[in-house]
């Protein structure tokens, strides 16, 4: 069951990286929303913005990794499965800001705009299983602080990648 979702969700991200966003809306927003979760994930009430949330954790992990290409990919998956997402012009502008984009730096600063949007829309929304926690960062955008979203309690900061890999709290857990 892993590996099909795996398969899947890698099939998406190559699906949505081989053709221009506007090409992949259609294609994406269907095999995304069709992806399966397993018991122990975390899942949405919102499927759309389920999918979105799983390419937002492929992002989270590519900036960690301090991987722009992979972060490009990612979002360009974001992008592509936000159709139909309340509040979906500025998640596809956030996301297809890093797209544009090579740079690290950069992209970890339209990161900040996106995880603000995935926050408010998860928190309208809801959650069916498992919790999620906001973290922030108060040295992150220049020391204006930025906040992001994990599955896990430890903190593992996306805007420092190795340089202050824990720098960070939990500041709130949605269930």
């Amino acid at each position: 069951m892993i590996k099909v979702m795996m398969f899947i969700s890698a099939l998406a991200i190559l699906t949505a990286c081989g053709n221009k966003v506007a090409n992949v809306h259609e294609q994406t927003k269907d095999s995304l929303a069709a992806a399966p979760v397993t018991s122990t994930e975390v899942t949405l009430k919102d499927d759309r913005l389920n999918a979105i949330f799983r390419h937002y954790r492929l992002l989270t992990e590519a900036l960690i990794n301090e991987d722009g290409a992979a972060a490009r990919k990612a979002a360009n998956a974001i992008a592509a499965g936000a159709a139909g997402v309340s509040g979906q012009e500025a998640i596809q502008a956030a996301a297809e800001k890093i797209t544009a984009t090579p740079d690290i730096a950069q992209q970890r600063d339209h990161y900040a705009a996106l995880s603000n949007q995935l926050i408010d829309r998860i928190k309208a929304t809801g959650i069916n299983t498992g919790a999620l926690y906001i973290d922030f960062c108060p040295m992150a955008m220049n020391d204006k602080g930025a906040s992001w979203l994990s599955t896990e309690k430890a903190i593992v900061n996306p805007f420092f990648g190795e340089k202050m890999k824990t720098c960070g709290e939990v500041k709130e857990t949605i269930r």
